[in-house]
């Protein structure tokens, strides 16, 4: 059995983040959603002014899954002043981990969960955080198995639609 790997993404794989970022997505959540929604948000969130720009951050990482060299899924962190909404100094947040549905049930986001633990580990952080919305149940459900419990909503714009997004956070002391 191949053996998936966890690599940095670098300044050179802005294309190939580009690319998995509006699959993975879109997997995930065009079912759901007006097509004019997710046509706006993934203009809007992938494009590469924005990735580049997420990329040079030095508060931001992206990590690849990787299968025989081919990118099966992301994970995005952000500490500090990235971070979309605490900005604690004690917090990492988790803003992305999409896989590819074909390797849904494969370990994948599992794998990229624990390498956000290990990142929160070395900045030393008390707690990790994240959003997720509230009718993806395969992720909530996820981040439960994985201990993280509820503490607050929060609206989470896609194109012109409001959701609401369930905030948790798994304490790492």
């Amino acid at each position: 059995m191949e053996t998936i790997r966890i690599r940095k993404v670098i300044a050179d794989d802005i294309d190939t983040l580009q690319s998995i970022g509006r699959q993975t997505f879109s997997e995930t959540f065009s079912a759901g959603n007006a097509e004019a929604n997710m046509k706006e948000y993934l203009e809007e969130s992938f494009s590469l002014e924005r990735l580049i720009a997420e990329l040079s951050n030095q508060n931001s990482e992206f990590y690849f899954a990787e299968l025989n060299n081919n990118v099966i899924g992301y994970l995005k962190l952000n500490s500090g002043q990235a971070q979309t909404e605490l900005k604690e100094h004690n917090a990492l947040e988790i803003e992305r981990i999409y896989v590819l549905n074909e390797f849904h049930g494969k370990n994948v986001g599992q794998l990229l969960f624990e390498k956000a633990l290990q990142a929160a580990r070395l900045i030393s952080a008390d707690y990790v955080w994240l959003g997720v919305w509230e009718k993806n149940v395969r992720a909530v459900s996820f981040y439960k198995k994985n201990g993280f419990i509820e503490f607050d909503k929060h609206i989470f714009k896609l194109g012109e639609d409001e959701q609401t997004d369930i905030m948790m956070k798994l304490p790492l002391q």
